[in-house]
């Protein structure tokens, strides 16, 4: 149930400030007004703040389609807005869920539509769901425009869990492998050349560098820390930097391999969310902007804007797309097919399933070629470690000889 604040005068003048639970701002006045109080100021209260870290982050795509299939399964068996909202409440079992969802009935009900409810929790509702939903109210197909947007965020989910497990596993390759060769040196190398220490013979140069690497390692571990922690507090600022963003988005898309992946994913994303909105009728210079939003490359992101504002001064948008030259040709060419024969809609969920298929083909190469590169780099370095290690054994052993 949504909560609001006051500050409001008792019977004897003295102003109070207080928090009350009420489905409606009016329901909250009336509330007070029980209790003889006279209401100077109500609004509604901070979400972030009231309900914990959690409360703050956008939900999950999937979470996010579960409730929307809810939505157009109960407004299409005939239930008023309202009284779908409220079964949707009811049955749901997280408190901040339940709460959010509360708040959209409440403004529901105060007469706002459902876009307009919607807009008001934009932590759990991004721009891309208000706009559908908004074309469908116009539409007046609000159910079956909310089944095509739960059908978008599955698939959408579902291409985001196909590039996670893709990366799974170098990631997990990469972990083994520095807490292997960190253990190594750490404890391993100094144990064995300690041996050596009391013989007269020089240590070979590969084994004296693994040992002043070790032991930057042991004695100097406090520092790492801090310095690790600067390092990753520069590289996030810097990230975050627009300039420093997009010049490493531009030189991102030119690396072999990783171009290539990345341009896929965010193209199979844009054709995806384009043909959504375009299907649920959102006319197309307001779908192209709220597309550039969901676009996780800037360089994209940029050519994508000034595609939109060709569009925007006459020019078709498979000809804007092309003069860019970031976008796939592939496409381009179904985009200009869909202009030509006016089933632009159809095109772009077709070249959605194509960036798709396209996607899946790149993550499954690029995997292919990370799984024994990264095994050959981990041996590589063992292979060094056990050098070390056995060199001065060696020249022992020759002396000896």
């Amino acid at each position: 149930m949504p909560l609001f604040t006051y500050r409001a005068s008792d019977a004897t003048g003295a102003v109070q400030r207080g928090r009350v639970e009420a489905e409606t701002a009016r329901a909250a006045r009336a509330a007070l007004r029980e209790q003889n109080l006279w209401v100077l100021e109500l609004g509604e209260a901070d979400a972030a703040g009231r309900r914990g870290l959690l409360a703050g982050r956008r939900w999950s795509p999937a979470r996010l389609a579960d409730l929307t299939r809810q939505l157009a399964g109960l407004l299409g068996a005939g239930l008023t807005l309202t009284r779908a909202l409220t079964t949707m409440i009811e049955q749901e079992t997280q408190p901040a869920v339940r709460a959010t969802l509360g708040r959209v009935r409440g403004r529901v009900e105060a007469g706002s539509s459902l876009s307009e409810a919607l807009a008001g929790e934009p932590a759990a509702f991004s721009p891309t769901y208000r706009a559908v939903v908004a074309a469908g109210e116009t539409a007046g197909d609000l159910p079956g425009v909310a089944a095509r947007l739960a059908d978008y965020l599955e698939t959408r989910h579902t291409l985001r869990l196909k590039v996670m497990s893709a990366l799974a596993y170098p990631a997990i390759v990469c972990v083994v492998a520095l807490a292997v060769v960190s253990g190594l040196l750490v404890y391993v190398v100094p144990q064995v050349v300690s041996v050596f220490e009391h013989t007269k013979v020089q240590l070979p140069l590969l084994t004296r560098a693994m040992l002043g690497l070790s032991t930057a390692l042991r004695a100097g571990w406090w520092l790492w820390l801090p310095l690790l922690a600067g390092g990753f507090w520069l590289a996030r600022d810097l990230w975050r930097r627009p300039t420093v963003r997009a010049r490493i988005d531009r030189t991102l898309l030119g690396v072999p391999g990783i171009g290539p992946a990345w341009r896929s994913v965010d193209s199979a994303r844009a054709a995806s969310t384009l043909a959504m909105l375009s299907t649920a009728g959102v006319p197309l210079l307001t779908a192209l902007d709220t597309v550039g939003r969901t676009l996780t490359n800037s360089a994209l992101r940029e050519a994508l804007t000034a595609a939109t504002a060709e569009v925007r001064e006459g020019v078709r948008l498979s000809r804007a797309l092309a003069r860019s030259g970031r976008f796939p040709p592939l496409l381009v060419q179904l985009i200009d097919n869909g202009e030509a024969t006016g089933r632009l809609s159809d095109m772009l969920e077709h070249a959605a399933r194509t960036q798709q298929a396209e996607v899946e083909r790149r993550l499954l190469l690029l995997t292919s070629l990370l799984e024994p590169l990264l095994v050959l780099a981990m041996g590589l370095l063992v292979l060094l470690i056990v050098l070390a290690v056995m060199m001065p054994i060696i020249e022992i052993n020759q002396l000896i000889r």
